[in-house]
Formats: C-alpha cells, structure tokens, sequence
C-alpha cells in the first residue's frame, strides 16, 4: 500500500469511527478541535486500524497525533 491509499484509508476510517460523512475528514483535520471526540471513538479508531490495516499502534500514541496526518505518519511507522 502506498502513502497515498493509506491516507484514503485512514480518512475512511476516521469517518467511520466519528460519524462524519465521506470527505469531511481531511489529513489537516484535528482530532481535537474539529472532530472533538470521545476517547471511546479514539479506542474504535485503534481497533479498526488494526483490523483493516493491520497495524498496531499504541492508544496513547494514537491519542497523542494532533491531525490525522499525524495518525498517518503512526500508521505507516507500524506497517
């Protein structure tokens, strides 16, 4: 998978876990000030990232990423 099909992936995912329809989700979008989700949306984006992806990224270092691109750059240092 190339970096640009994982960001793609990684969107979807962060849609589908926060409810957001397709393409309100971009790599600049902040976990914090734009999604400002719940820690249990966060434990379910972990659990599809490992499922999907098969990528396992700590919690805690997935809760740090400040933007999706962030949780990009996690995924991808796992794969």
């Amino acid at each position: 998978m190339d970096r640009k099909e994982l960001e793609a992936k990684v969107i979807e995912l962060v849609e589908i876990s926060y409810g957001k329809n397709k393409g309100e989700v971009t790599l600049e979008t902040s976990f914090k000030d734009d999604l400002k989700g719940a820690s249990v949306q966060m434990v379910a984006l972990v659990s599809e990232i490992e499922n999907e992806l098969d990528a396992m990224v700590a919690l805690q270092d997935a809760a740090a990423c400040n933007t999706v691109a962030e949780l990009v750059d996690a995924v991808e240092a796992e794969m």
